[in-house]
């Protein structure tokens, strides 16, 4: 790191920069209540470009990471900030402002193709949104603007998020269960004080904003001194306080802990800020966090929100703060603010002010003597329309080069739900653990602030094997462990099962069903945050293995609803907006394209899609064989597979009437009837083809394991002759054709078009006796991938775009086939990897990791797409989650090389991982 500038007292701030009190400054405030003989200090926040040092060693990963750090001019490194994982200085700004998918995107010749399903939806748009009230599951007039902010979300698993932006705004929230409001609430900040021999010498709220309101408050943070760093669950936020010798590390941890039923469930944050005191005085130091009751706006409208003061020990530990309750019908909550109490803290509040006022009194009260006044009794409810604010406040004392620790907590709890149909209640997973009263806020902050060490310590040892190994690049272990916010922050539910909602009539058929969604409940998560289906199927195909590899049996449980949604109907009849056909909204033994809209009911009304009847889908129940086989072989779990097999059969059964021609391989019907439902496909294609023939593969082994033998010999016959059509009518000697009509497109290299061989190489098939797709024509195919669709797109350097003609030219026949889907890439990437071309895999994959996190700023809302230029498609989306399908490939590539597996249990990655249903997972 550089040396410091004596002269600056090692803040980096140029003397001229430094400026003192002054009554005219509307960014400064003196304390003239207290009578201070000396000034707080602010610092204008200027870019210092002109005085940054030229050769300065930067606070960076081990690899460069670029252009989100150039402006950092501070030299803090922070308290125990890891090397790897996404690092960005808070004055940064992107260059790249990108637009959402829109109708003007699309070229007129797809438009004429589409515009009857334009003007259906249009139509089916206003009905939802002016007639009914109610929010289209996909809104393509209102997509959700680019916010270049987010940062790790707060909250475990299925009870609700909160995402705190990098520059420090609480900006994203899904309390109710799947819907999203998108809004920086300004009162909800974190302030800090300083005070030297009794006189307050600085007091700025740490954030970049300027707002208008609480104008009494410092704001403006100059954010060249301070940086954020994530590394999914926890992040670190680092200020270097100008003119202060001081450095403040704000560290925070959300539970989540792979193969943990319990507490990953809890919605709960922490805050942990160690202040280092870097001069030879000593130093007061008091950190504020405030926090309005509720978002403001139609939050407040009806008024009732109220706080009280609260304060609870437990086993000789203590937590004391707020508590905001926010009783508005369907979905009440109460929202905990708490700080730890030790011997070296004093711990301090204020229990109401207004958050839309000048916040006069709060900044007075806090700068007069680095505390709060802790008036006791409760707030008086609120009148309709007006809003409320608390804060909690923690004080220490520092010694010259001194170090202290300040913790705080922030807890909800909303444990009973309502979705949007308002039609049954649902219990929140946590409330097993924590109680459904409503009253848990307290036990839970108390909980969290006295249990977080030892959650560090778990996720340490989680992603210890990953972080060290030096063979895996750096952008790759910030990739797969921040994507994995998704599972959290995808609307997610997770469930207490009725048991009288269960039906009798399968007990028979399923005998597990009933113990796996008692004991480890109901599982959802969207498909994106802004297209609103529940576990959307035929992208968690995709998204499914950091479930199956992290939390299995959310997996199985989910598979188990799956499996019950498969064989149930739904005979109304709707019109579907493609082909203006009406048909019934779901068929019995046909695998659901989702198991509903939080706005609605879902798991009581499936398939909140309705762009295309998904019955005809080629891939869905394709999809549902693979991967029961995968989390079969990758479990052991063998009564799961038994209850399974009957569902197996029902689809692999309903899937045999695409095979018109009996040649043992399905057809595409000639419109866009898989996950790629806006790209025509006609006749056998590689895509479906692949799966169908994988999928008959898996049969094969199932039945096998079931002691089927005449089924066993049916499915070895199919794949025999399929696998000579697919041979026949799609290698073409360097890739397989997208599909085998005579539509130019045809041609078309398609960067997904090893999907099935992608997963037979999952579970442990795909070479040898088990080999499926010719292993030269695989390597060939991926190679020819790599050379069109990654290098000769973008320059290598955005991933792998969907469809490329085999001269080179990026395939514009559909709006997604010139797309990049970064789900998509990733699991290309782990075919790559399991093919042997692993540096191939790691190349294509970064380009997708540099676009979304460094380049156009969507770091915690990784897209569904983007195209080469201008627009992006779909924020935070389930499909980019597949990154863990390259970690199973590697762990499986170690496995290969290891005389002996080496197993470290509990942590979801194995140095040599098991595999096979002899040597399953620990769960």
């Amino acid at each position: 790191m550089g040396t410091q500038d004596p002269g600056n007292m090692g803040t980096g701030v140029p003397a001229s920069e430094q400026i003192s009190c002054a009554k005219e400054d509307p960014q400064v405030y003196c304390p003239k209540e207290t009578g201070s003989t000396k000034d707080v200090q602010v610092t204008d926040c200027k870019s210092p470009e002109d005085n940054r040092p030229q050769k300065e060693t930067r606070c960076c990963n081990p690899e460069d990471s670029g252009q989100l750090m150039a402006s950092y001019e501070g030299k803090a490194m922070g308290y125990q900030v890891p090397p790897f994982g996404w690092r960005i200085c808070l004055a940064h700004e992107f260059t790249e402002k990108r637009k959402p998918f829109q109708a003007n995107n699309v070229s007129l010749s797809n438009m004429i193709k589409h515009i009857g399903m334009g003007l259906r939806y249009l139509q089916w748009w206003y009905r939802k949104t002016q007639v009914e009230k109610k929010t289209p599951f996909i809104d393509m007039i209102n997509s959700v603007p680019l916010r270049q902010i987010y940062g790790c979300p707060l909250g475990g698993i299925g009870g609700g998020t909160i995402t705190r932006g990098w520059r420090g705004q609480f900006c994203r929230w899904q309390l109710n269960p799947g819907m999203y409001r998108h809004q920086t609430v300004i009162a909800d900040q974190f302030t800090v004080c300083l005070r030297r021999e009794g006189q307050t010498v600085y007091q700025q709220v740490l954030s970049l904003e300027r707002p208008s309101v609480l104008r009494s408050w410092n704001w403006g943070l100059c954010g060249y001194f301070a940086f954020y760093h994530a590394l999914y669950p926890r992040a670190w936020t680092v200020y270097q306080l100008p003119g202060q010798n001081v450095t403040l590390t704000c560290r925070q941890i959300t539970p989540i802990l792979p193969h943990d039923y319990q507490d990953s469930s809890l919605p709960v944050g922490v805050f942990v800020w160690d202040v280092e005191n870097e001069g030879d005085e000593d130093l007061d130091v008091s950190i504020m966090f405030s926090m309005r009751n509720g978002l403001g706006g139609g939050d407040d409208a009806p008024g009732g929100l109220w706080n009280e003061p609260f304060h609870l020990e437990r086993d000789g530990k203590t937590v004391q703060g707020l508590l905001l309750h926010h009783p508005t019908l369907p979905n009440p909550y109460t929202m905990a603010v708490a700080a730890r109490v030790t011997a070296d803290t004093t711990v301090t509040h204020i229990t109401a002010f207004d958050p839309d006022g000048t916040g006069q009194q709060v900044w007075q009260d806090l700068l007069q003597d680095g505390q709060l006044d802790s008036p006791a009794g409760q707030s008086t409810p609120t009148q309709k329309g007006v809003g409320v604010a608390g804060a909690v406040c923690v004080s220490s004392k520092l010694r010259p080069r001194g170090q202290c620790r300040l913790e705080f907590s922030l807890a909800w709890d909303m444990p009973r739900i309502m979705f949007g149909a308002k039609g049954q209640v649902h219990y929140r997973r946590y409330t097993r653990f924590f109680g459904q009263d409503g009253d848990a806020a307290p036990a839970l902050s108390h909980y969290a602030l006295c249990q977080y060490t030892e959650w560090e310590e778990r996720i340490s040892a989680w992603q210890n094997p990953v972080l060290d190994d030096r063979l895996l690049p750096a952008w790759y272990k910030s990739a797969l462990f921040n994507e994995l916010y998704f599972l959290a922050d995808g609307g997610t539910v997770w469930l207490e099962v009725r048991e009288d909602s269960l039906p009798q009539e399968l007990d028979g058929n399923m005998c597990h069903l009933r113990p796996t969604l008692r004991d480890y409940g109901r599982f959802g998560y969207l498909e994106g945050q802004e297209y609103r289906m529940y576990n959307t199927y035929d992208v968690h195909f995709y998204a499914s293995f950091a479930l199956i590899m992290l939390w299995p049996k959310l997996e199985l449980s989910l598979q188990y609803d799956m499996a019950l949604a498969t064989l149930r109907e739904d005979l109304t009849r709707r019109r579907y907006l493609m082909s203006g056909v009406m048909a019934p909204v779901k068929r019995r033994n046909v695998i659901p394209h989702d198991i509903g809209d939080p706005d609605d009911e879902p798991w009581l009304r499936v398939n909140a899609y309705l762009i295309h009847d998904t019955a005809d889908w080629k891939d869905l129940n394709l999809k549902f064989v693979l991967q029961v086989y995968r989390d079969y072989y990758l479990t052991g779990d063998q009564n799961f597979l038994k209850d399974m097999w009957p569902v197996c059969l029902a689809v692999m059964e309903s899937e045999m009437k695409f095979d018109k021609d009996h040649d043992g391989l399905i057809e595409n019907g000639g419109y866009a009837d898989q996950t790629y439902d806006g790209w025509v496909t006609t006749g056998p294609s590689a895509y479906c083809g692949g799966l169908w023939l994988a999928a008959v593969a898996v049969m094969v082994q199932m039945a096998a394991v079931c002691g089927a033998q005449d089924i066993q010999d049916k499915f070895s016959s199919i794949l025999s002759r399929g696998q000579e059509a697919y041979e026949r009518l799609l290698w073409n000697g360097r890739y397989y054709n997208y599909d085998s009509s005579s539509q130019p497109q045809s041609r078309s290299v398609m960067s997904d078009q090893c999907a099935g061989q992608w997963f037979l190489k999952a579970c442990g098939l795909g070479e040898g006796d088990t080999e499926v797709f010719p292993t030269p024509h695989v390597v060939r195919a991926l190679q020819t991938i790599f050379e069109l669709n990654v290098q000769a797109f973008a320059g290598g350097a955005m991933g792998a775009v969907n469809g490329m003609q085999p001269h080179g030219v990026p395939d514009k026949s559909s709006v997604q086939s010139d797309e990049v889907w970064v789900g998509v890439v990733y699991g290309l990437a782990a075919t790559m990897i399991q093919e042997g071309l692993t540096w191939e895999g790691f190349q294509t994959a970064e380009g997708c990791y540099r676009t979304v996190w460094e380049r156009l700023g969507l770091a915690f809302q990784t897209p569904e797409a983007y195209c080469q230029q201008r627009v992006f498609r779909s924020l935070a989306y389930m499909r980019p989650l597949s990154i863990w399908a390259m970690q199973l490939a590697l762990q499986q590539q170690q496995h290969k090389k290891a005389s002996r597996p080496k197993v470290k249990q509990d942590t979801g990655l194995r140095t040599g991982p098991m595999f096979g249903p002899k040597e399953a997972m620990q769960t």
